[in-house]
């Protein structure tokens, strides 16, 4: 499976959580491909959500988000999130805008915490380059 999520974005939001702290491109290149993993998971249970409310077009409600964010707002561009989310669902979902801002601004907590904990892993190990080994460590340790 490719990665839809470009790395700039990524990266970006390693660098904020990671002080003085270099990024490698294999951080995250790794970051966006969990993201991507993450985003296509909630996006099934999303589906589940619609498909129990008989509807064929997935919502932000369907993420459990009630106040969708300004897109503008985020880091993570919309596009590649659409694509995300209908990685593993059946292609007769539609996903809503609101819900396509609704998974960017999940995804991108949801990065936001990883990169924050990685960058503590790195400082732990003496290193001044938060590496893709920091984002597997955290999946290992915190799964």
């Amino acid at each position: 499976m490719s990665v839809e999520l470009p790395f700039a974005p990524v990266d970006t939001i390693i660098r904020r959580n990671a002080g003085n702290l270099r990024v490698s491109a294999g951080a995250a290149e790794e970051l966006a491909r969990r993201i991507q993993d993450h985003g296509a998971d909630l996006a099934i249970d999303a589906a589940e959500e619609a498909t129990a409310d008989g509807r064929k077009t997935l919502m932000s409600g369907d993420f459990g988000v009630e106040q969708v964010v300004d897109k503008e707002s985020l880091e993570l561009p919309v596009a590649p999130v659409d694509r995300i989310a209908r990685l593993r669902i059946d292609d007769s979902y539609r996903v809503a805008m609101d819900a396509r801002i609704a998974l960017a601004d999940i995804l991108e907590d949801y990065a936001d915490n990883v990169a924050r904990a990685a960058a503590v892993l790195a400082r732990h190990a003496d290193r001044r380059t938060v590496k893709a080994e920091d984002i597997d460590t955290y999946f290992e340790l915190f799964g």
